[in-house]
């Protein structure tokens, strides 16, 4: 495997196929695909069953405090969502995955993972000012990205995290085949940790178990940024919810669907940062501290609540609209961040 060195960022920019320029100095590909990057090649259903969420009715650090020993912190891994880079790898193995706003309208992913580590994730983009207080709730996370605007690195090495960029940790990162850049950087996790970080890592709040009372049945629930669509559809059979995305099935080279087990609509304030990318569009910036609105979709139902997290270091408490701890189901979670009214 050969290792791509000292590679600078990249942004999607507005037409979704392009660089942002940070990233044209190194993008020659260095060797073959991980996993093979270009066709799917596992099923068109729902792929395995994914991470082993804790099925506690309390996940780890939210309501008995944060853990005291974890074997590694969580490695989140900042991933591109234009339509360059579908079909993604390794999304399925995250026991969380992030959805949030980028220039131009756009989307891009972020995975987290703690219980299971896939071959290969990717591919790799850059990182936000926001993921920075969005990742204060894990307990010194590793944050995998391609790079960053020249102005917002040193806001990352303030921040309490580990940051991987290529060239960094041999072996960690890679240029996959099939694909242009910066569409085909793709990140090897075991080169940065020896073994999963385990369920304690995940300090987040979040509870998992089994569904309150109340709720409706909801079939469906599409959320939309200006130029990305998000669809989720719930399926009796895999019992899980279907991800299409800009109206097509979102599918993964290694694990089939993209189906997670619950899906959170996370109502927060999104709003212009100092930050633009070579094309002058102002980075938005999400705000993940604070309070606000959410819809909850487990088990084909859809639950009103609300969700709050004080400061920067708390997890992020999701409660029914009557004041009940709000549950999430075993399996893979998904947060989208939805731009509040």
């Amino acid at each position: 495997m050969t290792v791509t060195a000292g590679l600078a960022a990249g942004c999607t920019t507005a037409g979704g196929t392009h660089d942002d320029g940070r990233d044209q100095a190194r993008r020659t590909a260095t060797g073959p695909g991980p996993s093979g990057p270009g066709s799917p090649t596992g099923p068109t259903g729902p792929g395995p069953s994914g991470p082993a969420t804790p099925t506690s009715p309390t996940s780890p650090g939210s309501s008995t405090g944060r853990p005291t020993v974890a074997r590694n912190p969580v490695i989140a891994v900042k991933i591109d969502n234009s339509a360059a880079a579908r079909p993604q790898t390794g999304i399925n193995a995250a026991d969380v995955v992030y959805v949030e706003q980028v220039e131009g309208g756009l989307s891009r992913l972020m995975a987290v993972y703690a219980t299971t580590l896939p071959s290969a994730v990717g591919p790799v983009r850059s990182a936000r000012e926001s993921d920075l207080e969005l990742l204060r709730q894990f307990d010194r996370p590793t944050l995998a990205f391609s790079g960053a605007q020249s102005k917002l690195l040193p806001l990352i090495r303030r921040a309490p995290l580990r940051a991987e960029t290529p060239g960094r940790t041999r072996g960690a990162f890679e240029r996959g085949a099939g694909r242009p850049a910066p569409h085909n950087l793709f990140l090897h996790p075991r080169a940065l940790v020896s073994d999963e970080p385990g369920a304690a890592a995940l300090t987040t709040g979040f509870r998992y178990g089994p569904a309150p009372a109340g709720g409706h049945p909801l079939a469906s629930r599409t959320v939309r940024y200006p130029l990305a669509r998000f669809t989720f559809t719930w399926s009796p059979g895999a019992h899980r919810y279907l991800v299409d995305m800009d109206g097509t099935p979102a599918v993964t080279t290694d694990a089939g669907r993209m189906a997670p087990a619950t899906v959170v609509v996370q109502y927060v304030t999104v709003r212009p940062s100092a930050f633009h990318d070579f094309l002058g569009h102002t980075t938005p910036y999400t705000e993940t501290v604070g309070s606000g609105a959410a819809t909850v979709l487990r088990d084909g139902r859809a639950y009103r609540a609300t969700w709050k997290r004080p400061t920067a270091t708390d997890g992020t408490r999701f409660e029914t609209n009557d004041g009940r701890p709000m549950t999430f189901a075993p399996g893979q979670l998904w947060v989208v961040f939805a731009k509040a009214a």
